[in-house]
């Protein structure tokens, strides 16, 4: 870990939650360079090049970094693998900070400049007609958090009050289905970016927090595909 917590650290941030992932990397507030992944998820092949071409922009080392910030989900399970496995090498191999954040806590954060509401669901798809969905809701001191569940669409559409808003990577395949009195967020604020886990990450920085990288885990309520496949065959 990096002895001294400076005022302007510079900063790595790791999006690979969803089907594009994102590198960005910042000195303090001020957000330098971001690149965009394969679409195709494969973002282990993409992802190292990602971070030594953005610190050469900025004539950095990665050893030069004070911290790693990185995505934890709920999203893609093998994209959040990839992204959880690169942040704890680089600390490990660094000694930087690292910061685990959640991915809806970010898009949440993101949305609600455009929305103007005070609760807003956040969702992301689960697979086999259910969603990922967790709301926010706004208070005097910031925005506070309910629990993260996993519900079939329907039981979240059944959900009552609904929330005055909703946004999330999870939309566009629900949106048509969604009461018309319910503001949804535009397209480009649903997926988390860079620049909203910046504003997280040096929230966390500034309170002198860290996590200890090689616990870091993917933020997920169920196991992944593959996992469910291999119980259901009994293995």
């Amino acid at each position: 870990m990096s002895a001294v917590r400076t005022s302007e650290p510079r900063l790595l941030i790791l999006e690979t939650s969803g089907r594009i992932g994102r590198v960005g990397l910042a000195l303090g507030p001020k957000l330098l360079g971001e690149r965009a992944l394969d679409e195709t998820r494969r973002h282990a092949r993409d992802l190292v090049p990602a971070i030594v071409a953005l610190c050469g922009e900025q004539s950095w080392r990665v050893r030069d970094l004070d911290g790693v910030a990185v995505s934890l989900g709920p999203g893609s399970y093998t994209g959040l693998r990839v992204g959880i496995m690169t942040a704890k090498t680089l600390a490990y191999a660094t000694g930087c900070v690292a910061l685990g954040l959640e991915t809806f806590a970010a898009i949440a954060r993101q949305a609600a400049p455009e929305l103007a509401a005070s609760t807003i669901d956040v969702l992301a798809d689960a697979q086999q007609q259910n969603v990922y969905v967790q709301r926010w809701r706004r208070m005097a001191w910031g925005w506070a958090s309910g629990p993260l569940r996993i519900l079939p669409v329907n039981d979240w559409r059944g959900d009552f009050p609904l929330a005055e808003s909703v946004t999330g990577p999870g939309l566009q395949m629900h949106e048509s289905n969604t009461p018309y009195y319910q503001r949804k967020a535009p397209m480009e604020r649903r997926d988390p970016t860079p620049a909203s886990l910046l504003e997280i990450a040096l929230e966390r920085w500034h309170r002198g927090e860290a996590d200890d990288a090689l616990a870091l885990e993917p933020l997920y309520l169920r196991p992944s595909s593959a996992e469910e496949n291999w119980t259901r065959l009994g293995k």
